[in-house]
């Protein structure tokens, strides 16, 4: 009888854990869709910048359409009128802070970048807001040179990479109404 629960215990217990895990309501990030399957098209006009950081609401707008396109099904315009959805946001602070240090040169080597936006998705002819967060914030680090030439020469190509990686939360958050 030991032999016949042994055997029958283990078949049964892969079973119960499939079974937990199926209603736990885990699932692989990425892939949820909490929008509305009216929304087909969804407008993201320029970001606002109250930031002194010359023309980081560009660079994040730019990042931001090029992640739904890749990532997502919706068709994106800049322009409002016609769109299932709008997509607005502010960014509020970027913030650098220096995180480690070169021990020779006592250069910084590594900096914590911070951003807080609001952001708003809103339904265009219900006016139901669909996703809103006054503080979204992005927090990354990111390696720079201690050279002081190539440091200049990086800055462009740093912007890019936070926008690329803030672009990626944020269009998550937003599809998966985190």
């Amino acid at each position: 009888m030991r032999a016949f629960t042994r055997i029958h215990g283990l078949g049964v217990a892969p079973l119960v854990a499939a079974l937990t895990l199926c209603a736990c309501g885990y699932h692989v990030a990425g892939r949820g869709d909490a929008l509305p399957k009216s929304i087909h098209i969804i407008a993201i006009p320029a970001l606002e910048n109250a930031t002194n950081s010359y023309r980081i609401e560009q660079k994040l707008t730019s990042a931001t359409v090029h992640e739904f396109l890749a990532a997502t099904p919706y068709k994106i315009t800049s322009e409002p009128a016609g769109a299932d959805a709008v997509l607005r946001g502010k960014v509020l602070t970027l913030e650098a802070v220096p995180l480690l240090f070169d021990t020779r040169t006592g250069r910084a080597t590594t900096m914590l970048v911070t951003v807080r936006c609001e952001v708003t998705l809103t339904q265009t002819d219900t006016q139901k807001v669909l996703y809103r967060t006054d503080k979204f914030i992005f927090r990354n680090e990111y390696e720079i040179s201690t050279d002081v030439k190539s440091f200049f020469e990086e800055q462009d190509p740093a912007l890019d990479r936070l926008a690329k990686d803030f672009a990626q939360r944020l269009v998550a958050s937003v599809t998966e109404n985190f």
